[in-house]
């Protein structure tokens, strides 16, 4: 995450996370750098449904592709870029291999991810298939994708 922080400082680019299923990790991973909080403005973790609206997912979107689908993910992507005036947003939801009894559709071993540039109005995707019984191991899985996607992203501008 370190190269992450340095290469948005040097950009002078901003980034904020709405994250459901990595709880927080992601955010964690990202304010664990010094000097962080010259680019990173904000992370929601919208746990429930009801919170993801509340920040402006659109609750149509979820009773068309239920809340574990891509367009959820590029919803609270593009949603939380608008919201912090971010340059970069990231949308994170799936399963990290448990049933969710609230909402039953979906894999339980897949993570939707989205990646949004707002400058180009643009979505980087990640579909993550999880293995492990262990939520640890399954969140630091997702968090290395998206590390690997986002240097990608950054590196090729």
């Amino acid at each position: 995450m370190e190269e992450i922080i340095q290469k948005l400082t040097l950009k002078k680019e901003i980034i904020s996370v709405m994250e459901s299923c990595t709880g927080g990790a992601l955010a964690n991973a990202l304010t664990n750098v010094p000097g962080s909080s010259e680019v990173f403005k904000f992370g929601a973790v919208t746990y429930s449904n009801e919170f993801k609206i509340k920040m402006g997912v659109k609750s149509s979107l979820i009773d068309k592709y239920t809340v574990y689908s891509l367009e959820i993910a590029r919803d609270m992507a593009k949603v939380i870029s608008e919201f912090t005036s971010s340059d970069y947003g990231i949308g994170v939801t799936g399963k990290l291999n448990k049933p969710d009894v609230y909402n039953m559709t979906g894999n339980d071993n897949l993570v939707f991810v989205s990646i949004y540039e707002r400058k180009n109005n643009k979505y980087d995707d990640l579909k993550i298939l999880v293995s492990s019984e262990n939520r640890e191991i399954n969140k630091n899985e997702v968090l290395n994708q998206i590390q690997t996607k986002l240097l990608e992203i950054l590196n090729a501008k």
